[in-house]
């Protein structure tokens, strides 16, 4: 029996928002919340139902809002709580969904509560965050610690850079000459969890949808099989289960068999424990913009138009995550997200349109990171508040030809980051107009997925064809007496099959298709396929 799960779930397709590049209201330079009210109706008419917005709180910045100053203060440069709270209302009018970005293992060192907790004196806040019982005493790898910059004797744990000190989760086995590791149980880590889910209830209640978990698997210390890291989510879940049924619950995890039995209604499948994703967009001359895996490992991807991919290789890994999980969640296999290589990156439209095919229809949850519904490319550029290279994929939204692409009437030198400076830059004014334009496709596979619950996220993927190292990659999606087949041939070259089709039968329809032909007769199908080329069919 399925978890109970939130209902919209089933058939949302969420637009992820990096707000400070989507759309700048007020002339600063920088994208705000106004601006993101502003293009709700665009994003409605994209076939997007929810919405995933990026870090809006108070912050230093230093790592563009992933280090939280105030969890319960929207960032002045992006407007103010009632500009959320706005947010959500006209997002609700729309019969839409907002969820926010949660980051709840560390904070900024700006943070009031870090700020007590390196204080000599012993206060609230002391053990809130992880230090070390003495100045010059480093822990053991996997973590790591800053030291000298505080007067409290000792050093501090962080999670990801110098001023993300991690918050005190407690660690699964503390080591008892170590007194600074506390126990899961200890009364000061059960106020940061207190805390953390009151975070959540304040949004929630404020009317937030829910929340995605920035590196929602990096809790508890030294917790090597996530046990007490998945209970500590199991709780979560619980409460919302309870108090909050409506709202959805989001993992950076990358690992769906653990997040989804912690309690997460869904697990982004991406770049890093697991290599799913890599095996798909990233190949030996396009490594993830975190630099997380080595080239030697990144091989050639499936949607590499070489044709040196393998579609065993994604699809193992995802049959060994979707069997265990498909009655309690879902997988998200996004087509890229702020801390990922454009999906655009040295690929054409048609490629693009071929990625599309396959990512809206797949079992799950659709992410579409904003700007690749136009094909958005990554730009290379300096560092911006801790992108490093992930900054090419943070640029400003491309609305149309005018002033900086309509993102911003400022001076182009006051931008958050510069417009991309191709003059054949894709806008969406200009890809609007095209009715054969990537825009309008995705339009098409949103509006088709919304409306067929075959294609839906708890729909039933069966592989028809899927042989290594082989083209093309044939599934079918099916619920009740409704039945899809899509085939997908991301290469350069053609390609033939003939295969069983007894659940298709003689009557069929051409639904969406880009130079593939299916034919099928006494039920055997014969399907035939250019190079760089997508067919999605449905049972009469």
């Amino acid at each position: 029996m399925q978890r109970p799960t939130p209902a919209w779930l089933f058939t949302a397709i969420f637009y992820e928002i990096y707000p400070q590049s989507f759309r700048d209201s007020n002339g600063d330079g920088i994208g705000d919340l106004p601006g993101v009210i502003e293009k709700l109706d665009y994003i409605e008419s994209l076939g997007c139902n929810a919405i995933w917005l990026n870090p809006c709180f108070e912050s230093p910045f230093g790592d563009a809002g992933y280090d939280v100053a105030d969890f319960y203060k929207v960032a002045k440069r992006y407007g103010t709580n009632a500009d959320l709270k706005r947010l959500f209302s006209e997002a609700h009018k729309r019969g839409m969904k907002v969820c926010l970005d949660l980051v709840a293992g560390h904070t900024s060192t700006a943070h009031p509560w870090f700020q007590a907790s390196a204080q000599v004196k012993k206060n609230k806040y002391t053990n809130w965050y992880i230090w070390t019982d003495n100045g010059w005493r480093e822990p053991k790898a996997p973590l790591s610690s800053i030291k000298g910059v505080y007067d409290r004797n000792g050093t501090y744990i962080t999670n990801f850079f110098a001023f993300q000190p991690a918050l005190n989760f407690g660690f699964a086995h503390p080591d008892p000459n170590q007194p600074w590791q506390l126990p899961v149980d200890h009364p000061d880590v059960k106020a940061v969890r207190r805390e953390m889910m009151k975070i959540m209830k304040f949004w929630l209640d404020q009317g937030a949808d829910g929340f995605r978990v920035d590196m929602a698997s990096s809790l508890v210390k030294g917790d090597t099989d996530y046990k007490e890291t998945m209970k500590f989510w199991q709780e979560i879940r619980a409460i919302y289960d309870r108090d909050y049924p409506d709202a959805a619950l989001i993992a950076e995890w990358s690992f769906p068999n653990l997040a989804i039995n912690a309690g997460f209604h869904i697990d982004f499948m991406i770049h890093f424990n697991t290599p799913a994703y890599t095996t798909l967009f990233r190949h030996e001359t396009e490594r993830d913009a975190f630099r997380m895996t080595p080239l030697e490992e990144c091989g050639h991807s499936f949607f590499d138009k070489a044709g040196k991919g393998d579609i065993k290789a994604f699809l193992d890994i995802y049959q060994e995550h979707l069997g265990p999980t498909k009655e309690l969640g879902f997988i998200s296999i996004p087509t890229g997200n702020h801390d990922l290589t454009r999906l655009a990156h040295g690929r054409t439209i048609a490629e693009l349109e071929v990625a599309f095919a396959f990512l809206m229809t797949l079992p799950g949850v659709p992410y579409i990171y904003m700007g690749d519904e136009i094909g958005m490319r990554h730009i290379d550029l300096p560092s911006k508040e801790g992108g490093f290279g992930r900054t090419g994929a943070r640029t400003p939204m491309q609305w149309d030809s005018g002033r900086n692409a309509g993102f911003s009437i400022a001076p182009a030198n006051k931008l958050y980051l510069p417009i991309d400076p191709a003059k054949d830059r894709p806008t969406v004014a200009g890809q609007s107009r095209d009715p054969k334009s990537l825009l309008n496709l995705v339009r098409k596979l949103a509006a088709l997925r919304v409306k067929s619950p075959a294609l839906a996220a708890h729909g039933e993927f069966i592989p028809v064809y899927a042989k290594a190292k082989k083209v093309p990659f044939v599934y079918r999606r099916s619920l009740n007496s409704e039945e899809y087949l899509i085939a997908i041939n991301p290469t350069k070259y053609a390609a033939k099959i003939s295969f069983d089709a007894t659940y298709l039968g003689d009557k069929f329809e051409t639904v969406v298709c880009r130079g593939a032909k299916l034919s099928v007769k006494k039920e055997k199908a014969r399907l035939e396929m250019k190079g760089v080329s997508y067919g999605i069919y449905r049972k009469r």
